[in-house]
């Protein structure tokens, strides 16, 4: 079952939107695909000022599907298995390298390689009972596309511990409390709050695109890049997904 990605494009602001209620919004390859091809869009409408990111009926992103993850384990360095894991996690950088502003409006559960969709925004908007679980080691596997290095970034190492290595669920307050998001609010509040932030940079695109391209370049940390934090985290994890699925 396929996540429908959805644009809409309004007073400058483009709202995009993952819908998939059987599988909770999870990413496979080619919703992920998808979500690539919506970012494309929106960067090259020079009358987008900013962006939110979402997940429909009330959860944000439930990571990859299983399925994909199953694949992927049963033969890791096939090519194909290979690339479809790799699609997932192209997809949240695509969303991280954007020209436009990005803001995640995170209600329900953000899990895995959903939490890195989150962490790929350049703000984060959540809903105070929304649950964040990094879960890779709950379910065997060890993190995947830049998790630590996406995750340090906002939390510092101790958080970062917490969440990747020992699996501590995060619900929305504490997400605001250790800086992983900008706001905590009522879950019904979670979309009008984000499109009133996002509203600023609406109004004028050119100068919104000028400084997120600043801020990005100024302040991403210069010790282990994402593309090599992706690339550090992969072997491992197709390891851990060969091992799990040998069980």
């Amino acid at each position: 079952m396929t996540a429908e990605i959805d644009v809409e494009i309004a007073d400058g602001i483009a709202t995009i939107t993952l819908t998939s209620e059987k599988t909770r919004n999870a990413l496979n390859p080619e919703s992920s695909r998808r979500l690539i091809a919506a970012c494309d869009e929106v960067d090259a409408n020079p009358e987008v000022g900013a962006v939110i990111v979402r997940g429909g009926g009330g959860t944000f992103c439930s990571g990859a599907e299983r399925e994909v993850l199953a694949r992927a384990g049963e033969d890791p360095a096939d090519p194909e298995r290979y690339a479809e894991l790799g699609a997932v996690y192209e997809a949240f950088v695509r969303v991280g390298s954007m020209s436009v502003p990005t803001i995640a409006a995170v209600r329900g559960a953000a899990v895995g390689a959903g939490v890195n969709l989150l962490l790929a925004t350049d703000l984060r908007i959540v809903a105070a009972n929304a649950r964040i679980i990094a879960g890779f080691t709950r379910i065997g596997l060890h993190p995947g596309g830049g998790h630590f290095t996406l995750l340090g970034r906002l939390v510092g190492r101790e958080a970062a511990a917490a969440i990747g290595l020992f699996g501590a669920e995060v619900s929305g307050t504490r997400a605001a409390e250790l800086g992983l998001a900008w706001e905590a609010v009522d879950d019904a509040e979670v979309d009008a709050r984000a499109r009133e932030l996002a509203a600023t940079s609406a109004k004028d695109p050119e100068l919104s695109r000028k400084v997120v391209g600043s801020l990005r370049r100024e302040l991403d940390p210069p010790g282990v890049s994402w593309a090599a934090a992706v690339e550090l985290e992969r072997g491992s994890q197709m390891w851990s997904l060969r091992r799990r699925d040998k069980g």
